[in-house]
């Protein structure tokens, strides 16, 4: 792992911890010990932690007592789970309001210039942005602050490297949702719904890393 070296620390950390559970660097099982980890990015142990207890809440990994951090195993139910979630938030904020198109299309084309550059990181913070607009229409905090509180950006990443390795067809998923809400279509709610589910495993059950040990 490079050295962290910008703030906010503590995002970085996740991400970097992050970027280690999906290439490898720590497999299902492995412990991820705070001290070791904190000399490796040239920070203190704090911000680790911090990072650790927020991918714990995301079950990305599991602690015990005397035992520390490790990496828990992630099924693909888990990720059907949390879309499955999303989903039915997101359509509940288009019939509480709708976005506005231009603002969408800006989304849309900073979408389309991130997966042309071939970058991932802007992919995913892209659209985020996009479905963060739909959800912020609604006009409900509330709604809101429990849609964040999923940590799409994690889980978002997590399904593109896992399950959608080409950048374009990202990009052109959003289309027709723009399209939709542009000719205000009664059944946008719906087509949203299938379109957040679309990055989710059809079949749950599979292991996606291997159980950890116990």
């Amino acid at each position: 792992m490079e050295p962290v070296l910008r703030s906010p620390l503590r995002d970085q950390i996740r991400q970097a911890v992050l970027d280690g559970l999906i290439n490898g660097r720590w497999k299902p099982g492995d412990r991820l010990v705070e001290r070791r980890m904190a000399a490796e990015l040239s920070v203190s142990q704090a911000p680790v932690r911090e990072a650790l207890r927020e991918l714990e809440a995301l079950r990305l990994i599991e602690s015990a007592p005397n035992k520390g951090a490790r990496v828990r195993r992630l099924t693909r139910s888990d990720l059907r789970e949390v879309y499955q979630v999303r989903a039915g938030l997101e359509e509940t904020a288009v019939r509480l309001g709708r976005p506005s198109v231009e603002a969408l299309r800006t989304h849309l084309g900073r979408l389309h210039e991130a997966a042309a550059a071939g970058s991932l990181h802007d992919q995913v913070r892209q659209g985020v942005a996009f479905h963060r607009e739909i959800v912020k229409a609604s006009g409900n905090d509330v709604l809101l602050s429990v849609w964040e509180s999923l940590g799409i950006e994690v889980w978002t990443h997590l399904s593109i490297r896992l399950f959608r390795m080409r950048p374009h067809e990202n990009a052109a998923d959003h289309e027709p949702l723009v399209e939709a809400f542009e000719r205000n279509d009664p059944g946008v709610g719906a087509l949203l719904r299938e379109h957040v589910l679309g990055y989710a495993p059809a079949e749950p059950g599979d292991t996606l890393w291997i159980a950890s040990k116990t």
